[in-house]
Parts: structure tokens; C-alpha cells; sequence
């Protein structure tokens, strides 16, 4: 793979933060394409507590050359003080849907 990809995960407390974040990295170029969950179940520790609450996954596909700028994005637009942002190397895909996704994140 000429291009590296990468798959990139975080959450959103509800729906609607859910889609005006994915709506914005893929209008914007940075991502191709953002997966977003039904409503999951989360448990985690925050501030010395433990935590449940529902939340959407979202699962956003891009290039890592434009990891940084999905970053900020997430940051300026996300309701969490500490928003989850996990990028994961995609070693392996489909060439035509990674050309896919390389056609689809050039800004």
C-alpha cells in the first residue's frame, strides 16, 4: 500500500453529536466514510467514579497524512473534555475501496 490508512474510533453522548461530527469530516475531505453505531452501553472510570452511560460509536476511515486535522476537528467539535480518539492502522483491505477512500479524503 502506497498510502497508509487508517481506521479511527471515538463516541458521542448522543445521535445528533453523532452525525454533525461525521457529517463534518466527510463534507471536509478528511474522511471518507464515518460508520455510526446504534446506541451502545459504556462503562468507564472518570474522575475517581465509575460510569454508564449510552453513547453512539462512530468508526472513521481516512488517510493517516490526514490524521492531525481529523484530530482537531474532533477536538473543536466534540462535547467530551476528553473525547475518545483511537487510530488504528489498516494493514490489509480491499485495493479498489482503499483507492476508494485515497480518492475520496485529497482535500
Amino acid at each position: 500500500m502506497q498510502h497508509q490508512y487508517l481506521m479511527v474510533s471515538t463516541t458521542c453522548p448522543d445521535e445528533v453529536q453523532a452525525n454533525t461530527l461525521a457529517r463534518a469530516l466527510v463534507e471536509s475531505r478528511i474522511a471518507a466514510s464515518v460508520h455510526i453505531s446504534a446506541p451502545i452501553r459504556s462503562i468507564y472510570a472518570w474522575e475517581g467514579k465509575i460510569c454508564e452511560e449510552q453513547e453512539f460509536s462512530l468508526q472513521i476511515k481516512c488517510l493517516q497524512s490526514r490524521y492531525s486535522e481529523l484530530e482537531q476537528l474532533v477536538l473543536r467539535l466534540h462535547p467530551y473534555q476528553v473525547p475518545e480518539i483511537i487510530a488504528v492502522p489498516v494493514t490489509h483491505g480491499l485495493p479498489a475501496y482503499l483507492d476508494w477512500i485515497k480518492d475520496n479524503t485529497q482535500p
